[in-house]
């Protein structure tokens, strides 16, 4: 089983980080070029630590699943993702709408993709790591 909890993790990983692309490299790009007076201007040189902030967050959502959610199942899975960006998505969006001046699009944006990329990403634990029948 330990097996399947390590497939897991790097695959998450890799669809997570996919769909990061998609989501802040092609929807969310407009929207960061028209608020780049707020970023980092040397952002692009710590994009390492997002890497690792994700991997570490990947093995933690994984871990989560793998330890504490029964019974495993991909449908499981997807409540487990769906809940769980729920909560993190409130925090990312919403909490940075409080503290940050951004746009209430890019809030919303985050706060639904959160949602929908641990969706997917509970999915494909629970595919992964699932009860034997």
């Amino acid at each position: 089983m330990f097996k399947k909890f390590l497939l897991a993790v790097v695959v998450v990983f890799v669809a997570l980080e996919a769909m990061d692309f998609v989501l802040h490299g092609l929807i969310l790009a407009g929207i960061y070029k028209e608020t780049a007076a707020i970023w980092r201007p040397d952002m692009n040189k710590l994009m390492w630590a997002m890497y690792v902030v994700t991997f570490l967050s990947t093995i933690g959502f994984v871990y989560i699943y793998y330890k504490l959610i029964n019974p495993k199942s991909p449908f499981i899975g997807v409540w487990y993702g769906l809940t769980f960006g729920f909560i993190s998505g409130l925090g990312m969006g919403y909490g940075t709408y409080v503290m940050f001046p951004i746009p209430y699009s890019l809030a919303i944006i985050w706060f639904v993709g959160s949602i929908v990329c641990h969706g997917i990403a509970g999915w494909l634990t629970g595919i992964i790591i699932k009860e034997k029948v």
